[in-house]
């Protein structure tokens, strides 16, 4: 009866086990449905005219898609953790077996020492019988087998132990993972609530003020498109091809590790379009922020709608913040130790042009020019060597 109630007790068990299983099994194949069927919709969306009403739509759909990320991460972790626990019970277990099994052995070990292998010639000297020589020889050869197989636990009982701590180091660094996953995603959800507002707020839930913003930006994109076609930079370098400068502070828009990468929800690539965030990513980088511009890049939130148009005035870096300057003002500020943005004209014309077609970063007074380190050309370049028109000046204080 004892036995029947331990039998129906672990068969119980087993089916609440798998019960649990499967409904965090549904619940992972759940969210992960409505993951693609938000990305579907993503994508569906993109394809229609671009309105404020869509950029709207899109957005919310961004924002559910991100909410479910972070549920799905949520449910990662608490397996994650679950999985560790278990293992650590595992180890436990073992480690308990461990010193068990080795506590017999050296007892062992010590007692056949003790009755260490004789010669059959002693044997049949010490015995009175054959039988009394037969069972000493059968003893002799039980306990041979017997060493040898608790030698063989102990073994794979450490095989295993070591295993098991191998598993749960990788299960922890994976959960360490899972986590600054879940706190980056976190953080972009918050991001992108706060881009919708500021959406609705710059446009006042306004088609025609939404459209002119629009316009605004296709055209500086547009201008930063045709720069790179015209001065032969849309082409991709190798990684740090130019080095990182003098101040080791330099980065290229056309930097393989990061040229082709998507800039904020747009399609818009770092190559085409990417001076201005290259230029942004070097005075954060010069002044102590670990940021590139595949980092930038990535932050959605400094970016207009679903646009590759840097929001105006544009995001802080390094702890600091935009503040706009006139020509005048730069040789104060790199005099100061300021390091300073400007827009160019490649025309040479500043007229109907928004900052101008390419933005580099000046770093110091060269003479009557300046050094400049420029997202397409290379770092620590003569300004006046490449460029005469400065239509937009800028940093950050």
């Amino acid at each position: 009866m004892a036995f029947v109630k331990k039998y129906l007790l672990f068969f119980i068990l087993s089916i609440s086990i798998l019960s649990v299983g499967s409904i965090a099994y549904a619940q992972n194949s759940d969210i992960e449905n409505k993951i693609k069927e938000y990305e579907q919709k993503l994508s569906d969306i993109r394809q229609q005219k671009n309105t404020l009403s869509s950029q709207i739509q899109q957005m919310d759909t961004q924002i559910s898609l991100t909410e479910l990320q972070v549920k799905r991460s949520e449910q990662k972790i608490i397996e994650t953790q679950s999985e560790i626990e278990k293992l650590s019970s595992r180890i436990d277990n073992l480690d308990s077996s461990l010193t068990t099994l080795s506590k017999l052995l050296l007892r062992q070990i010590a007692k056949s020492y003790k009755t260490r292998s004789i010669s059959l010639v002693e044997l049949l000297f010490e015995t009175k019988d054959i039988t009394e020589l037969t069972n000493k020889i059968k003893y002799l050869r039980s306990s041979q087998n017997n060493n040898q197989k608790l030698l063989v636990q102990v073994q794979e009982a450490k095989s295993s132990y070591e295993e098991q701590k191998v598993v749960r180091e990788q299960k922890k660094q994976e959960l360490d993972q899972l986590i600054a996953s879940l706190n980056a995603q976190k953080e972009s959800l918050k991001n992108q609530q706060v881009q919708k507002q500021k959406l609705l707020a710059d446009t006042n839930n306004d088609e025609v003020t939404y459209q002119s913003l629009l316009s605004q930006a296709q055209a500086q994109l547009k201008g930063f498109k045709s720069f790179v076609q015209s001065s032969g930079a849309d082409t991709v370098i190798g990684a740090n091809a130019f080095g990182s400068g003098s101040d080791g502070a330099y980065f290229s828009q056309r930097d393989a590790r990061w040229a082709n990468q998507a800039i904020g929800y747009s399609s818009e690539s770092i190559l085409n379009v990417g001076c201005l965030l290259s230029s942004i990513s070097m005075f954060g980088k010069k002044y102590g922020q670990d940021v590139t511009p595949s980092s930038l890049a990535a932050d959605t939130s400094r970016f207009w709608a679903n646009t590759a148009w840097m929001r105006y005035p544009w995001p802080g870096v390094a702890g600091k913040t935009f503040r706009s300057l006139s020509t005048s003002d730069i040789d104060g500020e790199l005099n100061g130790g300021n390091y300073v943005i400007v827009g160019i004209s490649y025309s040479g014309s500043c007229w109907g042009k928004s900052g101008g077609d390419h933005y580099v970063l000046l770093i110091k007074k060269d003479g009557d020019s300046y050094t400049m380190h420029d997202p397409v050309q290379g770092p620590d370049k003569k300004f006046s060597s490449y460029y005469s028109t400065i239509c937009s000046v800028a940093t950050f204080k």
